[in-house]
Parts: C-alpha cells; sequence; structure tokens
C-alpha cells in the first residue's frame, strides 16, 4: 500500500502545529498554577505582590525557554515506515531512537484533546505485546494530521506482517496443498523412524 503522505522508506515529520500544542499545554500549566497557588497565596498574606509579580516573570521566562524546547525537539523527531517495521527518533538532550516490528503491534488507537482539536492534529498511540500490559503505547506518533490514513497505512503492513491479504477483510493466504511427491517422502521417513523405534524396542 503506498501513501502520498507517508511514503515507505521515507522519514517523515510531524506538522508544525505541534510547536504550538507544546506551548499551549504549557502555558496552561502555568495559568492553573497562578490561579490555584500564587493568588490564594496573595489573599491570604502568604506572599506579597512584589513576590507575586517575580512568580510572574519567572513564569514567563519559563514559558520563553519552554518554547525554545519545543521548537528543538521538533526539529529531533522524525517517523520512518518500512516493509516490516516502524523506525522513529526523538529527544532535545537525550535521544532516543526506537524500532518497532509490525509483528508486535496489538492495537493502534488516535488521540485529539480540545488543544489539538483546532490545530487539526492527532496522536497515533501504537501498542504492542510486550507493552499491553503495562497500557502505556510503546511509540506515540504526535503532532499528525493525516491520523486516519496514517492508521490504515499500518493496519495494512500489520496485517501483511501478520499473514493477512492486506485487503483488510481479515484473510489469511490459504496454504499451498503438499505435492504428491513431497507427501510420499514424508511417509518415507516417518517408515524409517517407525523403523528405528521397533528396533530399539
Amino acid at each position: 500500500m503506498q501513501s502520498e503522505n507517508f511514503p515507505l522508506d521515507t522519514p517523515f515529520k510531524p506538522s508544525r502545529a505541534i510547536i504550538t500544542w507544546f506551548t499551549t499545554n504549557f502555558i496552561l500549566l502555568m495559568g492553573f498554577l497562578i490561579v490555584i497557588v500564587l493568588f490564594p497565596l496573595v489573599y491570604y498574606g502568604e506572599i506579597s505582590w512584589n513576590t507575586f509579580n517575580a512568580a510572574l516573570v519567572i513564569i514567563a521566562v519559563a514559558i520563553v525557554l519552554f518554547y525554545i524546547w519545543a521548537r528543538l525537539y521538533y526539529d529531533s523527531m522524525w517517523y520512518e515506515l518500512h516493509d516490516d517495521e516502524m523506525r522513529w527518533k526523538r529527544g532535545v538532550i537525550f535521544r532516543r531512537t526506537g524500532i518497532v516490528p509490525y509483528n508486535r503491534v496489538t492495537n493502534i488507537d488516535i488521540k485529539q484533546g480540545p488543544v489539538m482539536r483546532p490545530l487539526g492534529i492527532s496522536t497515533v498511540s501504537i501498542q504492542t505485546a510486550g507493552y499491553s500490559g503495562k497500557g502505556v503505547p510503546e511509540i506515540s506518533i504526535e503532532g499528525i494530521v493525516h491520523a486516519e490514513e496514517l492508521r490504515e497505512l499500518i493496519r495494512t503492513m500489520v496485517r501483511v506482517c501478520s499473514g493477512g491479504d492486506g485487503t483488510g477483510s481479515g484473510r489469511t493466504v490459504t496454504p499451498q496443498p503438499m505435492k504428491p511427491a513431497d507427501l510420499q517422502q514424508v511417509l518415507e521417513e516417518l517408515r524409517a523412524m517407525r523403523a528405528l523405534l521397533e528396533r530399539k524396542l
């Protein structure tokens, strides 16, 4: 199965909207911190307004640094589909790479949160036999625009590697019957094994 958006043996990257997604989530987290923690401390006199303003400056600097990290993280990300496996790489300081064979894939989910929806991106979570018991995906392909297409492509590759016909029908390839010559050879080997066992007994 060929795909224009996800060609085989060619690295592809997520949408740049993933930078906005990461940064927006961080800003929402900092806003939650301000409303739930800092405001009550100022209201009850635990900290002064000067301390509150200093905390706001620190949070603003943290947001700028996080935005820079998000851009670097995006630049480090890539995924690659092959005939028998998926490969991925990511990481700013600590680089992580991985290989996921299709014959280990057990489940493929698409997730789209409230921030991702207006950005038009989704996360494709892939679980494997080794990670099913942990309840976490072995790989999450984040910031994907054509998530449904990617999931169907991976499902097709999984069917092919698992012995399916790759059409999505769930049928398996019918094995070819043994030739008479092969059957005769098996019969002769069984007779030889029987004779050997009878001599030992």
